[in-house]
């Protein structure tokens, strides 16, 4: 039964109709991302199918431990993500608002680690086009998994910045109780991308930590 009490844009015919909508079009703009990224994966494999031993000599520059922590955040900001929209369902808005703040503040965390790592990867020289030294047979294919290395971690960070806005702006929100059980929207949605970002990490952590590692 529509809520006759909910705000409705006037081209949809109810609220069931725009809430609907509103998801579908998140839907539909995750899915380009997808494309988007996947282009990008495809790239990967096949200059990893290319240079099968550069890209195992250049994975080993990157510090797994690090990746693994970074996983860990992430996974546990997903988690916290889906509980505050739980709880905004069951009418607990306050409770979801500190879970979001969680959220925010692991994303930052994961940053902060993101961004040592880039340094130490400064540091050792092997950013191509700014600073890159490695030398040897492999510095071609080296060279290739950096830059697409620093280009895929680079544009997911880049997605983690506009989902920690995001992410603290329904925070600060659902503190004030702008959400109900019966229409809570914008956090869904907020979930649905913050677990895009979360998988496409799940993909890259493999592809460039885990590379001829048993």
């Amino acid at each position: 039964m529509t809520d006759l009490t909910k705000p409705v844009v006037h081209h949809f015919k109810n609220y069931e109709h725009q809430h609907e909508s509103t998801k579908l079009g998140m839907w539909v703009f995750l899915a380009t991302e997808l494309l988007f990224f996947g282009g990008l994966f495809l790239g990967y494999l096949v200059y990893r199918a290319s240079y099968p031993e550069a890209f195992v000599e250049a994975s080993n520059h990157l510090i797994v431990w690090l990746g693994t922590l970074n996983t860990f955040f992430l996974l546990t900001s997903s988690l916290c993500v889906a509980w505050a929209v739980h709880d905004v369902r069951t009418h607990r808005p306050r409770r979801a608002a500190l879970l979001l703040v969680a959220v925010v503040v692991l994303a930052l965390i994961f940053l902060g680690i993101k961004g040592y790592e880039w340094f130490l990867e400064y540091e050792e020289g092997l950013i191509p086009g700014i600073n890159f030294t490695y030398s040897g047979p492999l510095a071609r294919g080296v060279g290739l998994f950096f830059a697409q290395y620093f280009v895929m971690t680079g544009l997911h960070a880049i997605h983690m910045i506009i989902g920690i806005f995001v992410v603290a702006i329904m925070a600060w929100r659902s503190w004030r109780g702008h959400f109900t059980p019966t229409d809570f929207d914008p956090i869904e949605l907020t979930a649905l991308y913050w677990h895009f970002v979360d998988i496409v990490w799940i993909f890259l952590f493999p592809l460039l930590y885990l590379i001829g590692r048993t």
